[in-house]
């Protein structure tokens, strides 16, 4: 009989386990969780908080009782692994009645992340806490329903937003704190702009690119204090500052460790014989950029745990662990933000040449009542369209989108394969010409040559160096446009390109509009009339997006349209 131990349960080890016993019903398989809950839903935790989950039952996915009853696992609760001896195949484990030692002929580890502690004086206030398990939301609503009024989060990424959006729904004043100049750091500026605008439409005071110094304790509350000088009351902290793999016994036992995870094989095995490991604490390569880092996701982990499982029982027969894409996604009041493959910085810092592009469509048929628009960006390498990453953000939609592009990525489609795929079509739903077909058309023309872009970055070489033409309506054109711009609605331009002759003065020609459509249609006519001619990346919209709140002072309504 062989035995499977697996140290930590939620997504990687229960998955894990739960596969080995359909795998080998001889098996024995026991499974060590150091805290109450083996099976719960870290995801929901924050939606528990802010009441949309009512009861905390509903957050345990599985019980050790079901578990034994369904699959006859051995789940021991309130069982700490503090030791692993590789030689004797053992593991020492820390329990209430004092310490024991465990064989194992397969080892699986899956310890899972801790939340990140930066340096800040007074973080251990009884007044700061975690949102990691099920007694952190129990502990945090338990707060709440106290009396708390005002609440700060340390942290703006995936697990800091949905906290401060679970307070701030239970009536408390809410502020964040983010250390990087915007929220959701893995978004790019444009996007993360859009979020910034329904956290403060969520009445979420937002602080970025500044840090907490410290925390000062009082009898009725604490005060933050930023490095910017702001002061913060608040009853409650929540950090959500990141998180570090939970890794420091088993490295010391001799696991190869890499920037504090795991290192494993394609099969999920470490450098010790007879061991595995799996989720959060592990090291992933990045599929796009090659690039090692840890991944903190559900999904990932579970489909590892799975393979894991695999290779014990069926070993020579099983397949590799695929590398995550890092598809992620999160609402925030009414809008979701998505994102799937590498952002812009990750394809910079890798030195690959890609191009962009954005776009605005709607969810669905613009004649359907409720069209909202997406917010979509896409990444594909240059010269054969290799698709590499994609982000958006909208009211709806965005999560098939985004799901449909990652598997795009996965399947090492380029960026032309998107105008082929036969999405499902009804005005209810979507459109003819879905917003992943019309990404792919957009894309094919930017690497064939019909379309040339310009974008927000280059807005100060362009305004220097180049005419800015506004091919937008006049009315629009009143509501904000860039100084000096000239004004020719695209539907005049055909018969006004002496105009545009004048006005260029033999300086490049950079066109934009309000998503981009019409300045594509007008780049064709002056690109075919001999132009050196551009469009802007998905627009004015984009643009006003990227600038975030600079979009005030760049941008003038003064003044009549620029005409030649």
């Amino acid at each position: 009989m062989t035995r499977v131990v697996v140290v930590g349960g939620v997504a990687g080890g229960m998955s894990c386990a739960a596969r080995a016993r359909r795998l080998d019903e001889s098996a024995e398989i026991i499974v060590l969780e150091r805290g109450r809950h083996v099976s719960f839903a870290n995801c929901g935790l924050p939606y528990y908080v802010g009441g949309e989950i009512v009861e905390a039952d509903r957050l345990l996915v599985q019980t050790p009782e079901r578990l034994r009853a369904a699959l006859n696992l051995d789940v021991r609760t309130g069982h700490e692994v503090v030791a692993l001896d590789a030689a004797a195949r053992e593991v020492v484990v820390r329990t209430s009645a004092g310490e024991e030692r465990i064989g194992y002929d397969a080892l699986v580890l899956s310890p899972g992340a801790v939340a990140a502690r930066p340096p800040i004086e007074g973080l251990d206030s009884l007044r700061v806490q975690t949102l990691r398990t099920v007694e952190d939301a129990t502990g945090l609503r338990e707060r709440v329903e106290a009396g708390a009024r005002r609440a700060v989060v340390l942290g703006a990424g995936f697990i800091g937003l949905e906290a401060a959006e679970a307070l701030a729904r239970q009536g408390l004043a809410t502020s964040v704190v983010e250390f990087a100049p915007q929220v959701l750091p893995p978004l790019e500026a444009e996007h993360a702009w859009l979020v910034q605008e329904e956290l403060t439409r969520l009445d979420i005071a937002v602080h970025t690119g500044t840090v907490a110094r410290s925390i000062v304790t009082g009898p009725d509350q604490d005060t933050v204090v930023l490095d910017d000088g702001t002061r913060l009351a608040a009853d409650v902290l929540v950090l959500a500052a990141g998180v570090r793999p939970d890794t420091a016994v088993f490295e010391a036992a001799g696991v190869v460790c890499e920037q504090g995870a795991l290192v494993v094989d394609e099969h999920g095995r470490t450098s010790l014989d007879g061991v595995w490991a799996v989720g959060d604490a592990t090291v992933s390569v990045d599929p796009v950029t090659g690039v090692r880092r840890p991944v903190a996701l559900a999904g990932p982990a579970s489909r590892a745990g799975r393979l894991v499982a695999d290779d014990i029982l069926r070993p020579g027969r099983v397949r590799p662990i695929p590398q995550p894409l890092g598809t992620a996604i999160v609402r925030v009041g009414e809008v979701t933000a998505a994102m799937t493959g590498a952002n812009r910085a990750a394809l910079e810092t890798a030195g690959i040449d890609y191009r962009t592009v954005h776009l605005h469509p709607n969810q669905h048929a613009g004649y359907f009542p409720g069209a909202t628009q997406i917010h979509l960006s896409v990444h594909f390498r240059a010269g054969d369209g290799l698709l590499l990453g994609a982000q958006a953000v909208g009211a709806q939609g965005v999560d098939k989108r985004i799901d449909v592009l990652a598997t795009t990525i996965r399947s090492r489609m380029v960026v032309a394969d998107l105008i082929d795929l036969d999405l499902s079509y009804s005005p209810l739903y979507g459109q003819a010409k879905d917003a992943v077909n019309l990404a792919g058309m957009v894309g094919q023309n930017v690497l064939d040559g019909t379309l040339r872009l310009w974008y927000p970055h280059e807005l100060e070489r362009v305004t220097g160096s180049a005419l800015v033409l506004d091919v937008r309506s006049r009315d629009e054109y009143s509501t904000g446009h860039l100084p000096g711009a000239v004004n020719i609605p695209h539907t005049e331009l055909r018969d006004r390109l002496t105009e545009v002759t004048d006005a260029a003065s033999g300086r490049p020609v950079r066109v934009l509009c309000a998503s981009g459509v019409r300045s594509a249609i007008a780049h064709r006519v002056l690109a075919q009339a001999g132009f050196d001619s551009a469009s802007l990346s998905g627009g004015m919209l984009t643009l006003r997006a990227a600038l975030g709140p600079d979009a005030t002072r760049v941008l003038t309504t003064e003044g009549e349209p620029a005409h030649a």
